[in-house]
């Protein structure tokens, strides 16, 4: 069986770090992603994904990423039955996140300090001048090839 997510979208809230009773970390937050399609004339839609993470994922998702932060995850996906404050059975389907990546320059996140490495200039791209016929020569079938 396989039960592979990948996912990359923007957080709708900045995580808040939570802990169990026994002190385990844990996070719950929710992205949007954007659909891939959009019909003629009309604006993109996006699906809002619940997700969790465990212990240092929870504790790196918290430490790094806010509202509105571009997010990449792996993780699978899990369903859950539970009883709302009226009694009614309702079930939840989450994302379980194993890892987090970070997508999106410095800038976009909005994040301050920290290292960052020297640009280098960019190189001017390179000039090419047209061929003329005479800079190719033909190659008779009875010939084996140079290669």
């Amino acid at each position: 069986m396989i039960n592979n997510v990948v996912l990359m979208g923007r957080l709708v809230a900045t995580p808040e770090l939570r802990s169990t009773g026994t002190g385990i970390s844990v996070a719950s937050f929710t992205i949007a992603v954007e659909r891939a399609y959009a019909k003629a004339g009309e604006q993109r839609q996006a699906d809002f994904v619940d997700c969790i993470a465990w212990r240092n994922t929870a504790e790196f998702i918290t430490r790094y990423f806010q509202k509105g932060s571009m997010i990449a995850i792996t993780g699978s996906i899990q369903t859950r039955n539970y009883e709302d404050k009226n009694g009614n059975k309702r079930k939840a389907v989450e994302v379980v996140v194993d890892n987090a990546s970070f997508c999106g320059s410095k800038a976009e996140s909005g994040t301050t300090g920290g290292y960052s490495a020297p640009v280098a200039p960019a190189a001017p791209a390179p000039s090419f001048t047209s061929g003329s016929e005479s800079d190719f020569e033909e190659i008779s079938e009875d010939d084996d090839l140079p290669f």
